[in-house]
């Protein structure tokens, strides 16, 4: 599990592309400390498996899967990505509880700046939208986040000067993808309730 508060701005310094895969190789030197063949790291929101670790980088394999559910399939050697390791038990919970589990893609729609903080605004694929509400938790390329406006197809976040310079977030341009997760209780509560729902006869 993760926290959403990205440890390191991260980079890939190369991409091999295999049959019905590709392995990443990454820069972090924070994340790579203590690190070992089989440990998790989110990669710009993505949980990803250590296979190899270097001097300050790491390898991980990426399933066709996930580099189709992801934006992870757009990153090239000089990418920047936002790295965090799973919380350790008994750590502090800073942001909410991240699986690194992508649920979809969104895209930078427009960046509204101000002398201290930054309003993004970012598109929503319309099977998220339920699980997205005002002042809820929301993950964008790993980072958790608070929604400021919840739209029908968009929702926006306030981005400090901190957020702006630690992560990709500072970084993307409208147009740019990013990954996307909702808030994991939301999607539990809604199959409970939907289940409670058949279980339970009509009046």
């Amino acid at each position: 599990m993760f926290t959403g508060i990205v440890e390191e701005l991260g980079e890939v310094t190369a991409v091999e592309e295999l049959e019905d895969a590709s392995r990443f190789r990454l820069r972090g030197p924070v994340v790579t400390e203590g690190a070992k063949h089989g440990d998790s790291i989110a990669v710009n929101g993505v949980c990803l498996t250590v296979v190899d670790v270097g001097e300050h980088e790491f390898t991980a394999d990426v399933m066709a899967e996930t580099l189709n559910r992801s934006s992870l399939g757009a990153l090239a050697a000089g990418s920047r990505v936002n790295l965090e390791r799973p919380m350790a038990l008994g750590g502090r919970l800073g942001g909410h509880i991240v699986q690194g589990h992508v649920d979809g893609t969104g895209r930078v729609v427009a960046r509204q700046v101000s002398e201290n903080w930054e309003i993004v605004t970012v598109s929503l694929p319309a099977e998220l939208t339920r699980y997205v509400v005002e002042k809820g938790s929301v993950t964008v390329d790993g980072v958790s986040l608070t929604v400021v406006e919840a739209g029908p197809d968009y929702f926006t976040i306030s981005l400090i000067p901190t957020t702006l310079a630690l992560t990709t977030l500072g970084l993307k341009q409208p147009g740019d993808p990013v990954n996307l997760e909702v808030d994991v209780i939301a999607k539990y509560v809604e199959r409970l309730l939907g289940d409670r729902a058949v279980q339970e006869p009509a009046k």
